[in-house]
């Protein structure tokens, strides 16, 4: 347990306390759980930076970075889906993305290739790794996050920021949809050349059929 990964290990009790805020806090904690989500993500960009610095990466971490990005943005999105901002299909998209790229980065992880290590292609480590990419894709989803928390917060209000956190809130989460899934189809692509240069295209001990 690193620096780094101790960042990335505190963002799950921190991500708790902020879906209580959301469901069980009033107008101004609700408010006040858009700044929280912000300094969460900001975490997702310390630990790799830490991790840079301390001379600490490791695949353990990129796992757990994994897990913790998904966890998190499962958790909004959901949360948001049944506080009826979003519609359910925007966490099932997601879920079914997260679930098929989670699954085959298990697998090169296995075999000492992490997330980004896997990518082959000039443009699927573009999309999937690059500063450019991951940067605008955290600035979108923690857009969305926090818009939709202000709008949670606002409702009810005649505020005249009520359309604005409206609109910004929708056009952030649909652009962030779109983005998950671009980011997504470099892994689904390349899989099937990582796994036969790797020698796992067949399952260890499986039996031949009759």
């Amino acid at each position: 347990m690193n620096i780094p990964n101790l960042i990335t290990t505190l963002r799950f009790p921190i991500l708790v306390v902020i879906v209580l805020m959301l469901y069980y806090g009033g107008p101004l904690i609700q408010l006040l759980a858009a700044p929280a989500i912000v300094a969460l993500i900001l975490m997702d960009s310390l630990d790799g930076i830490m991790a840079r610095r301390l001379n600490q990466s490791t695949l353990v971490g990129s796992a757990l970075d994994i897990a913790a990005d998904r966890t998190v943005e499962i958790a909004f999105w959901v949360v948001y889906a049944h506080l009826g901002l979003i519609p359910v299909g925007v966490p099932l998209a997601f879920i079914i993305r997260g679930s098929l790229t989670d699954s085959i980065r298990n697998v090169a992880l296995q075999h000492g290739r992490s997330a980004h290590s896997m990518m082959r292609t000039p443009w699927g480590h573009w999309l999937v790794a690059s500063p450019a990419m991951r940067g605008s894709y955290a600035v979108v989803k923690a857009t969305a996050f926090t818009s939709l928390a202000i709008l949670l917060g606002l409702q009810g209000s005649r505020s005249f920021l009520l359309p604005v956190a409206y609109w910004t809130s929708q056009i952030t989460t649909w652009l962030s949809l779109i983005m998950c899934i671009l980011r997504g189809l470099p892994v689904l692509m390349e899989a099937p050349k990582l796994f036969a240069a790797n020698g796992l295209v067949k399952a260890p001990n499986a039996e031949k059929q009759e």
